[in-house]
């Protein structure tokens, strides 16, 4: 932390040399969510690896592009694809994009992710509207010295998922006839999918959902002052008494054959983020 702020101003100054649109929105795409950024009318396209500081992403499907442009109306900027803990990056540099959101103006923070499913009430191609959250990562972004200027050194962590902005998504869901699930993501580091034990025990512990990412971004968002959204698309069925292996890339597919109902989700909350 103790050159970040440092780190950030040089980003910020490459991306005002490339754009002055000032959104006040960010979404960030997660595994087979890429194409929701279809739906974003572009103005100007930044690929991560000419972003200074900015690291790469390495994971299938997540194309690594900085976009600026117009969704449902509203200003936004979109992460098309993100850095995950199990690439090998620091906890610092997968929150890297979510800190440089902030420091481009973003208020709002929607974040997306590719899950699966422990609730057994819960199945393949679920939207979870995302509650609250267990860290089981190991690590956090905010260990180390506390950059005051960035966050306070303890941020409160009670309503990390906005319920204004939950009880939007809830009302949109229900207008598009769109079964919303709502439930609690536990975080793990990866790559490597849980075993039958494992999955037992995040069910036993409260979550409803598990995944690589998301969690780190929040406690980040959070910790900046944002206003967070969350959604999991449920791609495979963690129930042990049931499982059955799964591929990466039949959870991109899922992923992907889900995405239209997240986006129509996402559009029609957009308009209420101004």
């Amino acid at each position: 932390m103790n050159n970040l702020r440092q780190m950030l101003e040089e980003s910020i100054a490459y991306l005002r040399q490339q754009t002055q649109w000032e959104p006040h929105v960010a979404v960030v795409l997660g595994s087979g969510l890429q194409r929701l950024a279809d739906a974003c009318e572009h103005e100007h396209a930044i690929p991560y690896h000419e972003i200074p500081h900015m690291p790469r992403s390495t994971a299938p499907s997540h194309r690594g592009l900085l976009l600026f442009g117009t969704w449902s109306g509203v200003p936004v900027v979109i992460m098309q694809g993100r850095v995950h803990y199990y690439e090998g990056y620091s906890m610092q540099q997968v929150t890297y994009g979510v800190r440089l959101l902030r420091a481009l103006g973003v208020q709002t923070l929607v974040l997306t992710n590719a899950a699966g499913a422990l609730n057994p009430l819960f199945r393949r191609g679920d939207v979870m509207l995302i509650a609250d959250h267990i860290n089981l990562m190991g690590d956090s972004p905010l260990i180390g010295p506390n950059d005051d200027t960035l966050g306070p050194r303890f941020p409160d962590m009670s309503d990390p998922y906005s319920e204004r902005l939950r009880a939007i998504a809830r009302t949109v869901a229900l207008e598009n006839r769109i079964l919303l699930r709502e439930g609690v993501l536990v975080a793990v580091h990866g790559p490597n999918l849980e075993t039958k034990a494992e999955y037992r025990f995040l069910r036993a512990i409260g979550a409803d959902a598990v995944g690589m990412s998301t969690v780190p971004e929040t406690i980040a968002a959070v910790h900046s002052g944002m206003q967070v959204l969350a959604f999991s698309i449920l791609t495979d069925e963690c129930f042990p008494d049931a499982l059955r292996a799964v591929t990466a890339e039949e959870i991109i597919a899922a992923a992907e054959e889900a995405a239209p109902k997240l986006e129509r989700i996402v559009s029609g909350v957009l308009p209420h983020l101004r």
